[in-house]
């Protein structure tokens, strides 16, 4: 079993499964009309990143549901991503994880079922760091691997955070580096550096646990994770939900150190292109190394936080307490709507 390697049973990995953003548009419109449900406070209409509904105390229920194939080989880390990734909607609405169900596809006659059962370990390794059981779910016989969780949250009505709540003039943040499709790419070729690797794990296992702090600062406006359209098309989602734009200086976006040696190489995910084409159209000035990464599908991505300008000192001071401080510096800023969703500045 210590030399099966997952990523190998698989044709996408991690979030870089998700289907593109255009054709998940596709997919989404019909002709059924949903049940009007006042008590629904989230569901698709802004792309958010999970269902929210008032429990009508002053509390809401936060329900989501994520699962992808293997984005690394060793079936413990691959169950401790997927859990961290699922666990992150929660948070990304300024929640607080309640309990998870697992989601679980194994190919039965191509992969030991020791290998599920060490996925399933992984998964609750990281429910428990996130203080929530693993109580339960569904597993079937499939033809590729795949693994996640649905997740129950709660969050004060009062605290809730949308993606669609930016202002103009807010400053944009987030909350770690982009890079892990390129890394996760590199991994599946058999050219990632051991250096590379510690930091690739290390990132995709890291519990975005500061959005439940994040939903109780009233200056925060919009909040979302970063997954499977990157950076830019999160972004797009934010501003769109809110009819605005925004600009990004590049220069101050958070990338993981060396990843230059994998792009010069064409070493990037497929999807970096699938997504580019869903959205080129609404992005202005993309320049030679940005469009690689900011197109780059993440999984388990930083929160991406939109603040009130006035509160940027007090937003900044709260980072650097929490051992945010290397990302205690905006990325871009949101403008008034124009022919473009998102302008890059100091593209190189």
């Amino acid at each position: 079993m210590e030399h099966v390697k997952l990523t190998q049973y698989s044709r996408g990995s991690g979030c870089g499964c998700k289907i593109a953003p255009d054709v998940l548009e596709k997919i989404l419109k019909n002709n059924v009309v949903s049940i009007a449900d006042t008590n629904l406070l989230v569901g698709n209409a802004t792309k958010d990143d999970a269902a929210v509904y008032d429990l009508g105390n002053g509390t809401a229920l936060i329900s989501t549901v994520d699962f992808f194939m293997p984005i690394v080989d060793d079936a413990f880390d691959f169950g401790r991503i997927a859990a961290a990734n699922a666990i992150s909607d929660v948070y990304a609405m300024g929640g607080r994880p309640l309990l998870a169900t697992a989601v679980l596809g194994w190919p039965i006659d191509k992969l030991p079922v020791e290998l599920a059962q060490q996925v399933i370990e992984g998964a609750k390794t990281i429910c428990n760091q996130a203080g929530i059981t693993l109580a339960g779910g569904h597993s079937i016989d499939a033809l590729e691997p795949m693994f996640g969780l649905s997740v129950n949250g709660i969050v004060d009505v009062k605290h809730l955070k949308k993606n669609s709540g930016a202002k103009v003039g807010d400053l944009i943040y987030i909350t770690k580096k982009i890079g892990v499709g390129i890394l996760a790419t590199a991994l599946k070729r058999g050219v990632l550096s051991d250096a590379h690797k510690t930091v690739f794990i290390n990132q995709l296992t890291q519990l975005n646990n500061i959005g439940t702090p994040l939903g109780k600062l009233n200056y925060v406006t919009a909040l979302t994770d970063i997954t499977g359209f990157g950076l830019l098309g999160h972004l797009i989602e934010m501003v769109e939900g809110s009819n605005l734009s925004a600009q990004i200086n590049y220069l101050d976006v958070p990338i993981i150190d060396g990843i230059q040696d994998y792009t010069s190489k064409l070493i990037v995910p497929d999807n970096v292109y699938r997504n580019w084409n869903s959205f080129k159209q609404k992005v202005k000035n993309i320049g030679a190394e940005s469009f690689f990464t900011l197109c780059d599908p993440q999984t388990n991505g930083g929160l991406m936080i939109t603040v009130s300008s006035e509160y940027q000192l007090q937003f900044e001071t709260f980072l650097t307490k929490n051992n945010l401080s290397a990302f205690a510096k905006p990325i871009g800023k949101i403008i008034p709507k124009n022919d473009f969703c998102v302008e890059v500045c100091e593209t190189i």
